[in-house]
């Protein structure tokens, strides 16, 4: 499991293949999920090169958790961070959830995509 550190961060602003490094993953992964994602908006330099804050990056974090540590679907992690939003991203804790959050977001997806196969 990878940990970033928040007091190990010391720069302002990371690149693109900075982040990438950090939590081994390409920078395709990170430009994806940036799209996915309204929570996680890094700020682009006039040659449109992303800049990362520490924010940024605990933001990245809380996606990658959820996605790849907890098994979330990209819907039930958008589901789960919309449902915890207005504590969490304030908040420099990490995300802990219950399981009964976790059986709804999962149902969520379950319904959309049931609803999705109905059409």
């Amino acid at each position: 499991m990878i940990e970033i550190q928040e007091k190990d961060l010391k720069k302002l602003y990371y690149s693109i293949g900075e982040v990438a490094e950090m939590f081994q993953v390409n920078t395709s992964l990170i430009r994806f999920w940036e799209k996915e994602f309204s929570i996680f908006q890094p700020k682009k330099n006039k040659k449109g090169n992303r800049l990362f804050t520490i924010k940024d990056i605990r933001n990245f974090n809380k996606i990658y958790h959820l996605v790849k540590i907890k098994g979330f679907t990209l819907e039930g992690a958008k589901n789960f961070i919309k449902s915890k939003e207005e504590i969490q991203i304030d908040n420099n804790q990490p995300i802990e959830s219950t399981e009964s959050s976790e059986v709804i977001a999962k149902l969520e997806t379950i319904k959309a995509k049931l609803i999705q196969l109905k059409k």
